[in-house]
């Protein structure tokens, strides 16, 4: 059963799936870097009204577990978290990153998100297909 969130009109349950990796898949995070990450991204998600609800990666990505409301721009989101976490670690972490990156990279441009809603698009098109079967005037 999901938990449903409540805004001024709306009820909504939007979950999403994120996955960001480093500029040309170097293998540079380092376990102080993804607590720092964990850091960033509750603040980020935070003042984006989102809640983050699972992260965790590897040396060479990080993935992302949060719900979001509806009228959060997922691309404003994840644009403003890749910026400022790049930020933060390229200028915390310079000496670890100067042997990975002789420019100011970390995040690679591209990114994966995907929604992880609880029911399977085929029971969604079944109940749309059904819509006109379950007319609201009485039976003759």
């Amino acid at each position: 059963m999901h938990e449903f969130e409540r805004n001024r009109h709306s009820f909504y349950s939007l979950y999403y799936h994120l996955v960001v990796v480093t500029k040309y898949r170097k293998k540079c995070i380092s376990k102080e870097m993804h607590h720092r990450l964990k850091e960033i991204a509750e603040d980020i998600f935070s003042r984006f009204k989102c809640k983050l609800i699972e992260i965790n990666g590897e040396e060479d990505h990080v993935h992302l577990l949060f719900k979001a409301p509806p009228q959060v721009q997922l691309s404003k989101l994840i644009n403003n978290f890749k910026t400022v976490s790049s930020r933060y670690i390229r200028k915390e972490f310079q000496n670890e990153l100067s042997k990975y990156y002789w420019k100011p990279y970390f995040w690679s441009n591209s990114y994966m998100i995907f929604s992880t809603g609880g029911t399977p698009l085929e029971v969604i098109k079944k109940y749309i297909e059904e819509q006109d079967k379950h007319s609201l005037t009485p039976p003759s």
